[in-house]
């Protein structure tokens, strides 16, 4: 170059600027998220109650509430990272993980034309979904500020994780008494909605079963949802199938779905797994993307300079592969499934307006309680039955104002726990009204 050494160069060409913009100043401040904090208030009544028994029915997290990845797993990891060594692997994971992936994991047919290249190994599922807003982005309409669509009330990190890296969140049209669930029409709606604002919609998350509310949607219903959304021109459909396998039914079935999609449409496709959830791996951090190889090449080229999976979470992955996914994820399974046998026996007799389908968690209507202490919404309610009662729930206030009226009950304990647990919250909330 015949520039002077003195000179400030720009890193880019002048045409590949990002341009100037004080939205930076203008954004609202996004919180931390109160869902790894609201078990904390169990310790004001083991406090006030020694030795009393608490009942935590706010985890997501089966490595705490359950007994998490299996020993025997986290062994045979070790001896993978043994044997792998610490030097740099591929901002993808390894070739390795990406083959256990397709050929043990999902047992995904070459007729299908995906293979190894369409994985990529995240640091855990919010690794994995920031990563994919902003593939939606530079790849859909190719702009900042445009729309991630997700469900009326939706788990907190889905709100704020897209705004993070320039995309505004819309929550679609849903009715409480069916779960809010996304219909054809709400999607086709929100496009039209989007469209008035002078945006357009980048992605939408279909989450199943879902978090909060454990809504369950027939694979037909996902098929039809997803080319509503292509058809009405959002870029990319996400699949989070994160607590798939934690149900009392067969998992989702890659091989079977691709097929309702044309090859033009697997371009806009992607779907989102893990170990989190299933293997009870939360600390453990091992997700993977399923994407169109572009959609990959492009993630991977940016991750290699931001966050890059360790070979050991990849590794406890491989091991559970390798074990067979159903054995090794069994100790969270079926626990789980035997608690939600319960929940609903229990739920039914008092009578709760409730959303319970599969997955890890109860969605129930407490409004009437809320109302009668005079509260706004569920958030001091979170507080006051730990502290009061010892057990902890999540507020619905914390996933949208659609869910102010309304708690997220986690099952993922042992059976008797869950109905413990459940007797103290019905004990706290009758006490509202006295």
């Amino acid at each position: 170059m015949s520039i002077s050494n003195a000179t400030p160069v720009l890193a880019v060409d002048e045409k590949n600027l990002i341009p100037v913009s004080d939205h930076l100043k203008q954004m609202a401040d996004i919180p931390p998220s109160r869902m790894f904090l609201i078990n904390k208030s169990l310790k004001v009544y083991v406090e006030k109650n020694a030795g009393a028994k608490i009942f935590d029915a706010s985890q997501g997290d089966g490595g705490a509430s359950l007994p998490g990845t299996p020993k025997a797993i986290l062994e045979r990891a070790l001896q993978l990272q043994l044997e792998h060594g610490t030097a740099y692997d591929m901002p993808f994971g390894t070739d390795a993980y990406r083959k256990a992936v397709i050929e043990q994991y999902w047992k995904l047919d070459s007729s299908s034309g995906w293979g190894p290249a369409n994985v990529l190994g995240t640091a855990g599922g919010r690794d994995a979904l920031v990563k994919a807003y902003g593939a939606m982005l530079s790849l859909g309409h190719g702009r900042q500020g445009d729309l991630i669509m997700v469900s009326r009330v939706p788990w907190i990190s889905y709100n704020w994780g897209p705004y993070g890296v320039g995309a505004n969140v819309l929550w679609a049209p849903g009715d409480p008494a069916q779960g809010w669930a996304y219909s054809e029409d709400a999607i086709r709606e929100s496009v039209k909605f989007a469209e008035s604002k002078g945006r357009k919609i980048a992605g939408i998350v279909i989450t199943n079963p879902d978090n909060p509310t454990g809504l369950t949607i027939a694979i037909e219903k996902q098929v039809s949802l997803a080319k509503a959304a292509l058809e009405a021109g959002v870029a990319f459909v996400l699949f989070d199938w994160m607590y798939h396998y934690v149900t009392d039914e067969s998992p989702m079935d890659l091989n079977s779905f691709l097929k309702f999609f044309t090859p033009e449409e697997r371009k806009r496709i992607m779907f989102l797994d893990g170990i989190t959830k299933s293997l009870g791996g939360s600390n453990v951090r091992n997700c993977h993307l399923i994407a169109d190889e572009a959609v990959i090449k492009f993630i991977t080229a940016r991750a290699s300079h931001g966050v890059i999976p360790s070979f050991y979470s990849l590794a406890v992955a491989m091991a559970a592969y390798e074990m067979g996914f159903t054995e090794a994820a069994k100790t969270i399974i079926e626990p789980t499934n035997a608690s939600r046998v319960v929940l609903k026996k229990l739920i039914a007799e008092q009578g709760f307006q409730h959303i319970i389908g599969k997955g890890y968690y109860a969605f129930m209507n407490v409004g009437e309680f809320i109302k009668a202490k005079g509260w706004a919404d569920s958030e001091p309610l979170g507080q006051y039955l730990a502290e009061n009662h010892g057990v902890a729930i999540v507020p619905g206030a914390f996933f949208s104002p659609f869910g102010n009226d309304w708690i997220r009950f986690s099952y993922a304990t042992p059976a008797e726990r869950t109905e413990g647990a459940f007797k103290r919250l019905v004990e706290g909330l009758e006490s509202l009204k006295k």
